[in-house]
């Protein structure tokens, strides 16, 4: 596109001011095609309004249903599309602070695009509106 980035950065920019009601956040994308059998993996980078804790967050993703906290770097444990594979979760996990932004959060997110994509996100977010 004209500013340098691609389509699909682009629609990861819109589509989350969409989702979140926000047309002024804040987003930056970078999008690149890898060639797996099944997956899609997003560096993400979270700023929060106040200093936050690693150990919160991992409590946090570690309740979130849906998600599996792949975190430990020490034992080259984190998320990978091959381990996502066929999987419904959200692996998430390289967790850490920005040290270029205040109060700001990077993290590794994968999932199996074809088990968790938009359309089972719309149904999961229905059945639970509908409770």
């Amino acid at each position: 596109m004209d500013n340098g980035y691609t389509k699909e950065e682009m629609k990861l920019v819109h589509e989350t001011r969409k989702i979140l009601r926000d047309p002024n956040i804040a987003i930056t994308a970078t999008a690149v095609r890898v060639p797996v059998t099944g997956g899609h993996s997003e560096s993400i980078n979270v700023q929060f309004d106040s200093p936050f804790e690693i150990q919160d967050i991992r409590d946090l993703l570690n309740s979130a249903e849906g998600v599996l906290l792949v975190d430990d770097v020490s034992q080259n444990k984190y998320p990978m599309p091959l381990h996502a594979h066929h999987k419904d979760e959200v692996l998430v996990g390289r967790l850490r602070v920005d040290e270029s932004q205040p109060n700001t959060l990077n993290m590794w997110v994968v999932a199996d695009n074809l088990r968790k994509g938009a359309a089972t996100n719309a149904v999961e977010i229905l059945i639970k509106l509908l409770k």
